[in-house]
């Protein structure tokens, strides 16, 4: 096995080589004046079993092609076989129609990815787990709820009440609250089709005087999380840390999720960011060794 660490997941890619013990195949990138994007395998592949680790966070366009191209790349170079590790899968928010005429997304994705030629995927903390029923290739959603929440627990917020902030991150928040034994809870909400703005039934919880952390799998713009933290203060929660497996952190996100309240915000190497603290490598190299 060798690992390929695509142009936007290189430290990452590195990180599992590494924890594997195994050689990376350097990739050559060159962007070209209109935009495209050029990929070169630097090293004979053929008669491997590549591990191509390319994230497809934003610019989640160039990155996905990228993706494309490296998996095509390899089939056609004769590699065993072609495993695509995508920590972040780009559009599996849209895994239905909402209104009319509206393309899903996802599906479009998948296709890319399985006609390029990859025999297994492996992401983490997808968005909708439904979505994983569309793959005709093995396929793994590996979870990284336990990693940021043992690193809370060593970092001052052992028992500390765990909140979903919707009732999609709510399994998330059950992981969450096996490591810290604070107890759990969801908010319910809404969200405009159109707007995208942002609606919660706040539900009382008791957490006077405690610690919470809100887990999602993704903070984006932070609104979601805004409401969750606001929540939480709002009924005397002593302090309230964000955490997220995919830290998107679109312009503002991270002022607006530290003025609502929060006292910290963290999140995985999935996304490089600023508060990227907690490395996935681990997980993603235990599946790996399984071979399955």
């Amino acid at each position: 096995m060798i690992i390929a660490p695509g142009p936007a997941s290189i430290e990452l890619g590195l990180k599992i080589a590494e924890l594997l013990g195994i050689r990376t195949v350097p990739i050559e990138l060159k962007t070209f004046p209109d935009g495209e994007s050029y990929i070169r395998y630097t090293e004979d592949i053929g008669g491997e079993d590549v591990v191509i680790v390319q994230n497809t966070c934003p610019p989640q366009e160039v990155n996905l092609i990228q993706l494309v191209l490296l998996i095509d790349a390899a089939k056609d170079l004769k590699a065993n076989s072609v495993t695509a590790v995508v920590p972040y899968l780009a559009y599996a928010r849209q895994m239905k129609r909402s209104r009319s005429g509206e393309a899903v997304s996802i599906k479009a994705i998948i296709k890319l990815i399985e006609k390029a030629g990859a025999d297994r995927f492996i992401t983490v903390n997808i968005h909708e787990k439904d979505i994983l029923k569309w793959f005709n290739i093995r396929v793994q959603n590996l979870s990284a709820i336990p990693l940021l929440a043992n690193f809370l627990k060593d970092h001052g917020y052992a028992g500390a009440f765990s909140l979903a902030p919707d009732d999609g991150a709510l399994e998330a928040n059950k992981e969450a609250d096996k490591v810290l034994g604070g107890g759990y809870g969801c908010l319910y909400k809404d969200r405009d089709v159109i707007t995208g703005e942002v609606k919660a039934k706040r539900k009382k919880f008791d957490v006077r005087g405690r610690d919470c952390v809100v887990f999602d799998d993704i903070v984006s713009t932070g609104e979601t999380m805004e409401v969750a933290i606001k929540t939480l203060k709002n009924q005397d929660a002593r302090k309230v840390c964000a955490a997220c497996v995919h830290p998107i952190l679109v312009a503002g996100a991270i002022e607006r999720v530290l003025g609502s309240g929060a006292e910290l915000i963290i999140g995985t190497d999935s996304v490089p960011s600023t508060v990227s603290i907690v490395s996935i490598a681990p997980i993603i190299a235990e599946a790996l060794k399984r071979k399955a």
